[in-house]
């Protein structure tokens, strides 16, 4: 399943409801990368990544999330997760991932985090 990734915003926070599955072989991490600069070129560093409609995350997915993360990090802007599903956290929890990213379940509460 192809990678859709829809972008609205919240006051200055730029919010990508992320659809289908990150995966090697995918458009997605493709997709995600672009869209991450894109967003970071017109000054825009409060990132959240609505994974609520990611249903299957690999190595790959993971590696791109880490990359996007570091991107921001470098440009002075913050990325946080919002929603993960269930897989997507198990393997965040299995690669210690879950301990880097700042991980919401309530986009109300991951929005106003960034203040």
């Amino acid at each position: 399943m192809a990678v859709r990734i829809d972008i609205r915003y919240a006051g200055d926070v730029t919010i990508f409801d992320c659809f289908g599955n990150l995966t090697l072989g995918e458009e997605g991490s493709e997709k995600l990368r672009e869209a991450l600069g894109s967003v970071l070129k017109r000054g825009r560093k409060k990132i959240l990544l609505n994974l609520g409609g990611i249903s299957y995350v690999d190595a790959s997915g993971i590696d791109e999330l880490v990359s996007g993360f570091r991107a921001v990090a470098r440009s002075g802007g913050q990325l946080k997760l919002l929603n993960p599903q269930v897989k997507v956290k198990d393997f965040l929890q299995i690669t210690g991932l879950f301990t880097v990213f700042r991980v919401h379940e309530d986009e109300g509460i991951a929005v106003r985090s960034f203040s």
